[in-house]
C-alpha cells in the first residue's frame, strides 16, 4: 500500500477479500481469477469465503519482478 507521499508501507492485514486484493494489485476481476486458476496467486478458503493472504500478495509481486528481471538491490 502507498501513503499520501507515495512511499510504500507495510500491509496491516493478514488476509484480504478477493476484491481487496484485486484493488491492491490493480488487476481486473478476470485477470485476477485467471492468475488464481493458474496457481500464480495463492488463496485460502474459509467455508465459502475466499481470501488472499498478505504473504501470497507479496509472493505474486516478487514473481512479477523476477519475470521482468527487476532488481532493486543494484545501482544502475
Amino acid at each position: 500500500m502507498s501513503s499520501a507521499d507515495g512511499t510504500v508501507t507495510e500491509m496491516t492485514k493478514y488476509m484480504y477479500k478477493v476484491t481487496e486484493a484485486m484493488t491492491l494489485l490493480s488487476l481486473s476481476r478476470s485477470v485476477f481469477y485467471e492468475q488464481m486458476r493458474a496457481g500464480r496467486i495463492k488463496f485460502v478458503k474459509q467455508g465459502r469465503a475466499t481470501f488472499i493472504t498478505a504473504s501470497a500478495i507479496k509472493a505474486y509481486v516478487k514473481l512479477l519482478e523476477q519475470e521482468a528481471g527487476v532488481r532493486y538491490d543494484e545501482t544502475a
